[in-house]
């Protein structure tokens, strides 16, 4: 592809009880007669650290370092300053996250890759699962994925699996175990990866997933290695515990349409699986509170079809009451446990689901968080599932973990009713309440979390830790935990020479396995109670899992790995891979526009590009001149523009969707500020014309901190201050202070809000010709000092006011012979960009100036957040 060929590839996983040690190895060639840019990108399980990284060219190798993530940053911009080479670490996916890499080799030159991660698998429905992207974009001549495991208590099943597999590559898969050893082998030949017979494009794009169980005599399985401890806890054939779950519902506006029916399917399929011994009830909450019956009852068969009937339903209705639904299912959870009208040897838990932020009853959400835990003291969990990406995750998650629970997010995509089903399956059949694993207190020490609400079915407690003597060979532990029928308690001992014994006969043992788990297990707790935490425990907690990261080498969220690279500034063959022409163009073109600053800026850098690394561009510049206030704006059809300070450049895209869909902008929970703009049409009569104009013809902006909103329209402004309402034209001249608002109408042009200490607003009046055949008024969008919202603003602008990064490779002549294209490298995905330009109206409403942009397309595909969908909500407010 391009001239780089990756002629290897190869995936060596290492698993020694349940902790993976993973080595994934990418070599390549540059095939062509010049510099060439070679990227190296995989995507990893979230649960996983990176551990090491280097890459080596002709002989040469430059390895990663792990630093604290401040320190590392530093390094990382000190060497993109300096056109170095420098890979990060950033989120992608639902359950990935991709290290990204790229360097210039010369022609002719070799590259490898090598990068090491490390990962406990857990254990869910009775299996350990070990997940694998495969996504190499091209063929390769030697590809394998090779799995071993070696399990010391045996292995009882083993299977592979890939989202790719085709019939022919199915016999590809080579699976063997036995006693305590398996292997799994997966190696295509080139053949076998084609998409078709004389095809170029590799069918290797998906999940390639490994599960697998071990062999259980007794519920305990203890390893001692050199002063560290592992033990594995996962009784069966437990009966099973009664449940008693309370469902709270979000039933909010913003929940209509495809989230309120996702939620009544899973609903509908999850009283399916209620057991008959169980008990549960529905609250749901919008500006009020409704329950379904007063207290919870009990699933018999005709009380599951009066629910089915309620959830069927169930729609949605006002703004979001979350503090009055989850303290009404609290109360209700507790006075059925002092009422005794749920057994005793019961597994109570509450599952709450919402889209949005507190604003009705108690809206804060730090005053939230400590009512629940006042009323719950740790005696049940609670699990809350945010829908989409407006909710406060931050806050779920928090008041989640505080009581003993945790928090999920459901992807508001086509199987979020698979989503919601498969998270309730993973605690829907507790076996165990109130586990203790006890330990003798003089003999250990940095023992990791070793009391757990509940043990669920299919499920594996692990414990972890590391003895005072580290010549120490043995350990008990007293196990205790309540069951269905009676109390669970019991001893067991276990001494390093039985671990000796059963390691004697494994060769691949990676360094010193049980220690490395240990520090994995105890950073990733850390880490977690460092959610919940403030103050000088944070503190603590921070610096111990930094420590720690630091220690093992662990790339965790208060680290980084960097890699660096010198490039050759001397070598000049690498011109020919920028054709003269292109840039001749490009040129051109800008120097056409009118002489701004900006242009200037990108002449001089063109230039001095030219003059000193041809290899590649990248467009990362810095203007000495003065330049005007950076912003992001909505405007015309509707364009988006977005300013990148760091980089003194633009990047824009559209938006395209049907009249009458209301877009979320803007979402502020700290602030309380919210923008969401409704799009009208052009006057074509026919609706189904392929291409349809249009425009943001209504905006909402409100304060709910405040209690303030703005509708603005191409006609009126109307203000609501509580239930005070106040209205203007486009006709006045309007200069208005009260308190927490300052509004500024300028006739017939604009207006300027600002609504307490947050961010300012500009809004343009756009008006055309009355009797135009196609157009009409509409309003544009324009946010300034955007930095006074806070750092969890998101929207389809919102999440632009955070520092966003891209590189530009690759400029050539595009379909417009005046707009050349690139590859623009942004949050980890490679788009095809053009060069254009967009207009500014905010300082002449009638003509607007031209800004050259970098256009994204495909509704910024790539570059926003999930799909320009997700942002689609069901009203102004």
């Amino acid at each position: 592809v391009n001239g780089i060929e990756i002629y290897s590839m190869k995936i060596d996983s290492k698993v020694t009880s349940r902790f993976a040690h993973n080595i994934v190895t990418s070599r390549a060639v540059n095939r062509g007669n010049v510099h060439k840019e070679v990227f190296f990108d995989v995507e990893l399980p979230k649960t996983a650290f990176i551990t090491n990284f280097s890459m080596t060219i002709d002989g040469v190798t430059y390895p990663g370092t792990i630093k604290e993530k401040e320190v590392a940053k530093k390094q990382y911009e000190k060497a993109v300053s300096k056109g170095q080479t420098a890979g990060l670490v950033k989120a992608s996916g639902r359950k990935t996250e991709k290290f990204t890499v790229s360097v210039n080799i010369q022609a002719g030159s070799k590259v490898t890759f090598e990068l090491t991660y490390e990962e406990l698998l857990k254990r869910q429905f009775g299996k350990y699962e070990m997940f694998i992207k495969v996504k190499p974009k091209q063929l390769v001549k030697d590809f394998e994925i090779e799995v071993n495991i070696f399990e010391p208590q045996g292995i009882t099943e083993l299977e592979a699996e890939g989202t790719f597999i085709t019939n022919d590559l199915q016999d590809t898969i080579k699976k063997t175990f036995s006693e305590k050893k398996g292997r799994i082998s997966f190696k295509p030949s080139l053949d076998q990866q084609r998409t078709c017979a004389n095809c170029s494009q590799s069918v290797l794009d998906g999940d390639f997933t490994v599960r697998y169980d071990v062999k259980r005599t007794t519920p305990d399985n203890l390893q001692i290695v050199s002063g560290y401890f592992v033990h594995f806890f996962a009784p069966t054939n437990l009966p099973k515990l009664p449940k008693n779950v309370i469902f709270v519902i979000d039933i909010s506006g913003s929940m209509s349409g495809r989230e309120i029916e996702q939620t009544r399917q899973a609903l509908l399929k999850i009283l399916d699986d209620i057991e008959e011994d169980d008990f549960f009830n529905f609250i749901l909450f919008g500006s009020e509170v409704h329950t379904w019956k007063e207290t919870l009852i009990k699933a018999t068969p005709e009380n599951l079809d009066e629910a089915r009937k309620f959830v069927r339903g169930i729609d949605t209705e006002g703004l979001t009451n979350l503090y009055g639904g989850i303290m009404r299912g609290i109360d209700m959870l507790n006075a059925a446990h002092e009422e005794n009208l749920v057994p005793k040897r019961s597994a109570s838990i509450i599952i709450m689901l919402t889209d949005g932020q507190p604003n009705v009853g108690i809206s804060n959400t730090q005053d939230i968080q400590a009512h629940v835990k006042k009323a719950i003291e740790g005696k049940y969990p609670l699990y809350n599932l945010g829908f989409g990406y407006g909710v406060d995750y931050n806050f779920l998650e928090k008041m989640a973990l505080e009581n003993k629970g945790l928090a999920r997010r459901i992807y508001p995509d086509s199987d979020a009713a698979l989503q919601l089903q498969g998270f309730y399956d993973e605690v829907s059949n507790p076996m165990l309440t109130d586990v203790e694993l006890n330990y003798p207190e003089n003999e250990v020490l940095d023992l990791t979390k070793n009391s757990f609400k509940h043990f669920y079915d299919g499920s594996e407690i692990v414990v972890a830790g590391r003895f005072i003597d580290n010549n120490q060979n043995s350990l008990t532990v007293d196990v205790r935990g309540e069951g269905a029928n009676d109390a669970l308690s019991y001893s067991t001992q276990q001494d390093a020479e039985q671990t000796a014994k059963a390691f004697q006969e494994q060769e691949y043992i990676f360094g010193e396995y049980i220690e490395r788990l240990w520090a994995y297990l105890t950073i990733e707790q850390l880490l977690e109670k460092r959610i919940a935490a403030t103050g000088e425990e944070k503190d603590n907690l921070t610096a111990e899992a930094l420590d720690l990261s630091l220690k093992y080498k662990f790339v965790t969220p208060l680290t980084s790995m960097v890699v660096t690279k010198p490039e050759d500034y001397d070598n000049q063959d690498g011109i020919a891979d920028k054709p003269i022409e292109v840039l001749n163009m490009y040129l051109k073109n800008l120097l056409s526009k009118p002489c701004t600053c900006m242009v200037y800026a990108k002449l001089l850098f063109i230039v001095k590009l030219i003059s000193i690394k041809p290899s590649f561009i990248t467009l990362s510049y810095r203007q000495n001149t003065t330049h005007p206030t950076w912003y992001t704006s909505v405007d015309g059809d509707p364009h988006f523009i977005i300013s990148v300070p760091q980089k003194d450049d633009v990047i824009c895209f559209n938006i395209n969707e049907n009249p009458g869909a209301v877009l979320n902008l803007i979402n502020d929970p700290v602030t309380g500020i919210t923008v969401n703009g409704e799009l009208i049409g052009d006057k074509r009569e026919n609706s189904d014309a392929k291409i349809q104009n249009t425009y943001f013809g209504k905006l909402g902006i409100a304060n709910k901190h405040l209690d303030l909103k703005l509708t603005v329209t191409t006609e009126k402004i109307m203000i609501q201050n509580g239930n005070e309402k106040t209205g203007f034209t486009w006709l006045d001249s309007v200069t208005m202070q009260q308190e927490g608002l300052t509004l500024i109408i300028n006739r017939k042009k604009n207006l300027v809000l600002s609504m307490g200490s947050g961010a300012s607003f500009v809004i343009v009046l756009h008006q055309v010709w009355k009797k135009h055949p196609l157009h009409q008024d509409f309003l544009g969008l324009y946010t300034l000092e955007s930095d006074k919202l806070s750092d969890q603003t998101h929207g389809l602008l919102g999440q632009f006011f955070h520092p966003i990064n891209f590189t530009i490779l690759e400029i050539h002549p595009g379909s417009d012979p005046k707009k050349p294209d690139a590859t623009m490298i942004v949050k980890n995905n490679e788009l095809t960009v053009t060069r254009g330009w967009q207009k500014d109206y905010r300082r002449d409403p009638k003509h607007g100036i031209d800004v050259p942009c970098w256009f994204v397309h495909n509704n910024g595909a790539g570059l926003i957040d999930g799909v320009h969908t997700d942002y689609i909500v069901s009203s102004l407010f």
